[in-house]
């Protein structure tokens, strides 16, 4: 973001300061994500949660993506509950919603190590009790929805970093071929839908993803129906692999199509204008490396809200993660996916908002301080105030922001719940101050 300084006056007791900035602009690209996908041959998803399917939400998921995921719905502790007992509800919802907005689905996920039901994970189960309960799950899920589900992430994260296998409940009951017999199960019960296994940590080249690949290859040459790979791509800012293109053509050269399945790129927060640049930057080269490979066939992010985004409560300090703030205005993420799938973008405004700091209450030794930030002809999506006091003020609280000083420069960044500020909008954020002998007023700029 840009910051401009203009003059500032100080009137009795209250003083004013404003600074003009600039932010992308809370407004979709000119063509929906799903469209610009298709024009290249790719299928643009998105997690989501039935429930919150409604509203901008709605009208976001509807709109711009061509597939859902259901981020929780379909994984087994959800569905089956209860031994032979199948709760289909949110994942009917989800469905549905679907094929109302001519979307695909992409079922998540039959066979995976976590979120098993404790009757499941609790119970004393030989070897072919084990494997009649996978198959029978497998066989009632994937019937179920036989002729919806474009594809399936039947095997999800069965691999160590070190390219050894997960010790699961699977592995360990089963073996190794749990997974062919689920592929093949799953084929049985749905022959059209597409079959995938699914991980993290293996969009470079590396142990794991070798493993894969070796599995895979495996797999094709015993004959197993497997129609393709997950490439995760749960990644860190800045820490998009220099190998991305080259892993997904070598999957794509054993035959089988590659999918990036829960793309997001968290970050340490608070964001800031530089983290969400290198995060468009990220976004941009994970999509432009599936485009450049024809059997990379989808990218879906992993819910495309941080207020529906799983990064906080797994990585304590890290967060937004997607590609939309948390009231649903897009990021420069967005923009850089729509780029990278050859789509243009009306620029963002390079004025139109604007914020004045004043001080609305002054005692002997202290004062309080409010700072507006509104937006007329322009629109935000998140911001950061500096300014560097210059008679030794000291900011004691604040609240609506979080506000950090360091000797005597200032900083103070929305909060979680009001980054977005619309064309016609305004929000405010207030703090508390001590001073002796002169309040002067600060130069006020945006970081």
């Amino acid at each position: 973001m840009r910051s401009l300084r203009t003059a500032l006056s100080l009137a009795s007791l209250v003083t004013g300061a404003l600074m003009l900035f600039t932010a992308p602009a809370a407004h979709a690209a000119d063509t929906p994500l799903r469209d610009l996908g298709a024009a290249k041959g790719k299928i643009v998803g998105t997690a989501v949660t039935g429930s919150k399917l409604t509203g901008t939400y709605g009208d976001i998921a509807g709109t711009q993506f061509s597939s859902l995921t259901p981020g929780n719905a379909m994984k087994w502790e959800s569905v089956e509950p209860t031994q032979g007992s199948f709760n289909w509800t949110e994942a009917d919802q989800i469905v549905a919603f679907a094929e109302a907005h001519d979307q695909q689905v992409r079922g998540h996920t039959l066979v995976w190590h976590s979120q098993n039901p404790s009757w499941l994970t609790n119970g004393s189960w030989t070897s072919a009790q084990l494997r009649s309960l996978l198959q029978n799950h497998i066989s009632t899920e994937v019937g179920h929805y036989k002729g919806r589900i474009a594809a399936w992430d039947v095997v999800n994260e069965p691999f160590n970093e070190d390219g050894t296998y997960r010790s699961s409940l699977w592995y360990n009951g089963l073996g190794a071929d749990y997974m062919a017999d689920a592929l093949t199960w799953a084929h049985a019960a749905d022959p059209a839908a597409k079959l995938y296994i699914n991980d993290y940590n293996v969009e470079g080249v590396n142990a794991k993803s070798t493993a894969l690949y070796n599995l895979v290859k495996s797999l094709k040459d015993r004959g197993v129906p497997i129609d393709g790979v997950g490439l995760q791509a749960h990644l860190i800012l800045g820490q998009v692999p220099s190998t991305l293109q080259q892993n997904i053509q070598r999957f794509a050269d054993l035959g089988v199509d590659v999918a990036i399945t829960e793309l997001d790129v968290r970050m340490a927060l608070p964001a800031d204008s530089a983290k969400l640049a290198q995060q468009a930057a990220d976004y941009k080269s994970v999509v432009a490396a599936c485009v450049a490979v024809a059997r990379c066939v989808n990218v879906t992010v992993w819910g495309f809200a941080d207020s529906d985004s799983w990064v906080p409560g797994t990585f304590p300090g890290y967060g937004a993660a997607t590609p939309y703030d948390d009231n649903y205005a897009p990021k420069p993420a967005y923009y850089s996916i729509a780029e990278a799938l050859g789509g243009t973008t009306t620029p963002p405004p390079t004025d139109g908002c604007t914020a004045a700091y004043g001080v609305t209450n002054q005692w002997s030794t202290g004062f309080t301080g409010e700072v507006r930030i509104s937006c007329s002809g322009g629109s935000l999506s998140s911001w950061k105030v500096n300014w560097t006091y210059g008679a030794g003020q000291q900011v004691t609280q604040a609240w609506n922001a979080t506000c950090t000083q360091s000797g005597a420069a200032v900083t103070c960044t929305n909060a979680s719940y009001n980054g977005t500020v619309p064309d016609g909008g305004s929000v405010t954020f207030g703090f508390n101050g001590s001073w002796s002998g002169s309040n002067p007023v600060p130069t006020v700029t945006l970081g």
